[in-house]
């Protein structure tokens, strides 16, 4: 079946924004897109429109369209509803999961402990991305799939646009990773890979909003001491 105009369109400006071409509070012109790829204005407009329903994209008045910016609140968002989708996949995928699928995990979470040992920052958040999507894979829900991976592209974009750390909280992540991989292995209930999945992020989304905490009171702190 043949690609329409607008969908076409649609996947245009969702790759480069994805891959970062189009990054945070970018402009997004009618005018110069239809000229570089050969696509009308019509096409353009009804992409936009789905792009700002999916909240990739913000329509102003009297601006046009612009790449979201995301702040805090929207990566708080995003990990809790990626916590609970995450772990019903993770559970729903589990009981398929074969003896080389947890093999191939663990070397994942061995790999990131490397990488963390290296400082390598970018390479952990790659595989740590490949580990979570990885024990979601065997799930037979494709549409949940496809919102957990929606969910994971929208996190990376969030973390391009500020930065979202927790001392220490890595280790301890890699640590999760090896409990939940063991409750998988050794023939855990649904609810119980579930509930571990799921606070797995859950953990991650609270060291971060504590370690912000922690760095306003000091900010705030320190501002006393020198007004």
């Amino acid at each position: 079946m043949a690609v329409s105009k607008a969908d076409q369109a649609y996947d245009i400006l969702r790759a480069k924004i994805m891959d970062g071409t189009y990054g945070p509070g970018y402009r997004l012109v009618i005018d110069q897109l239809a000229r570089e790829h050969g696509i009308s204005s019509v096409p353009w407009r009804e992409s936009l429109r789905r792009l700002e329903a999916e909240d990739w994209v913000d329509i102003v008045p009297n601006v046009g369209a612009l790449v979201k910016t995301f702040d805090t609140h929207s990566w708080e968002r995003t990990m809790r509803l990626l916590a609970r989708l995450e772990g019903l996949a993770t559970a729903l995928s589990a009981q398929q999961l074969t003896a080389d699928d947890i093999a191939h995990a663990r070397s994942l979470n061995a790999q990131m402990r490397d990488a963390l040992a290296n400082f390598d920052t970018a390479r952990f958040g790659k595989l740590n991305r490949a580990f979570h999507e990885h024990l979601c894979s065997r799930c037979d829900d494709d549409r949940l799939n496809t919102l957990v991976h929606h969910e994971w592209t929208r996190l990376e974009l969030i973390r391009r646009s500020a930065f979202f750390y927790a001392p220490g909280r890595a280790l301890a992540s890699l640590s999760e990773h090896d409990s939940i991989l063991d409750l998988i292995e050794g023939g855990a209930d649904f609810e119980m890979i579930e509930t571990a999945a799921r606070r797995h992020e859950v953990n991650n989304l609270n060291a971060v909003m504590e370690d912000d905490k922690k760095r306003a009171a000091e900010n705030a702190l320190e501002g006393e001491r020198t007004a």
